[in-house]
């Protein structure tokens, strides 16, 4: 588009946009050309100005994505087309973003060097960087602001088309050993002062990341946690639960799932175990939150965990 007189008044250069929107820079220059939105305008030197009804707009779509949606479905939409969309959809957990998460995102410098890791296909320094902040942080934050953000943040690249897929295994082994070395080093608890849990996914279902950030905190919280890993049939994941005298199931659903196929999966499971064991269930999965089902319990957020424990206690 042609330079305005006065760019001052134009609208936000692009680090601006980035940091109201959480739409990193390198996205936007995709979109753009992809998309063909947003369409910014150019101030004396060439640089980008984004007009307020774009960066509107924008953030729209931002909240969509943050709900699940791809991006080439809704880049391309007016603001009431998106709007629309937005009173449709109910709040995704699959961002998992607090507002310390939000924060992260509108920082790139936060997440820049594990994402420049993963790009530069270096493990170790990826491995050292995660390692030392698991360090610094304390498990639960790291989990909770750090991983869950940067998971986030890694999908969106391959989305983009900025990591390929082997990229993305990188970083999934590589947080996958940082994690399960975290979990080995907390100090058993003479007495178990959480529910036995049964952590696994049901078949369709390859995503494990999910279930080893719930096994970390739950094991923060005195939990006794069994991990079948992914892809169990409905059958074994009964059987286990008896096998394991599991208190509560726990289930990862990702965004890749059908809503019916969901429910009736867990309308399944719930049928074939015991009354006395508890069934959670989490993920990017909108199906999970959209109508509650009897005897099963969505966790929208990993920050919903100690509160449910806590109420197992209570209750046990």
């Amino acid at each position: 588009m042609s330079t305005p007189d006065h760019p001052e008044s134009a609208g936000l250069p692009i680090a601006a946009v980035e940091r109201e929107t959480g739409v990193a820079k390198d996205t936007l220059r995709v979109w753009e050309k992809r998309y063909g939105f947003p369409q910014p305008l150019r101030d004396g030197a060439g640089d980008r100005l984004y007009p307020s009804e774009q960066v509107q707009r924008l953030k729209l779509i931002r909240r969509l994505l943050d709900t699940g949606a791809r991006p080439g479905k809704v880049v391309g939409l007016d603001s009431a087309e998106l709007l629309s969309l937005l009173n449709q959809r109910p709040l995704s957990p699959s961002s998992v973003l607090s507002k310390t998460n939000l924060q992260a995102f509108s920082s790139p410098a936060t997440l820049a060097p594990l994402l420049n890791a993963i790009g530069a296909h270096d493990p170790q320094a990826l491995r050292y960087a995660l390692s030392h902040a698991q360090l610094r942080m304390g498990l639960a934050p790291f989990v909770t602001d750090l991983v869950a953000p940067l998971t986030t943040a890694v999908g969106e690249a391959w989305v983009q088309g900025r990591f390929e897929v082997f990229e993305e295994h990188l970083f999934t082994e590589v947080i996958t050993g940082v994690l399960r070395n975290a979990i080995a080093s907390l100090a058993p608890l003479p007495i178990p002062q959480g529910p036995k849990v049964l952590l696994t996914t049901l078949p369709q279902e390859l995503h494990s990341l999910g279930l080893l950030m719930v096994e970390a905190l739950l094991a923060l919280e005195g939990c006794t946690c069994v991990s079948l890993g992914t892809q169990t049939p409905v059958g074994d994941v009964a059987q286990a639960a008896v096998a394991h005298r599991a208190d509560v199931v726990a289930l990862s659903f990702s965004n890749v799932h059908n809503g019916t196929v969901v429910h009736a999966s867990l309308r399944e499971l719930r049928a074939q175990l015991s009354p006395t064991t508890a069934l959670w269930v989490g993920g990017s999965c909108t199906a999970l939150y959209q109508k509650p089902l009897e005897g099963i319990t969505p966790v929208q957020h990993l920050t919903g965990l100690q509160p449910l424990v806590a109420q197992w206690r209570h209750t046990h």
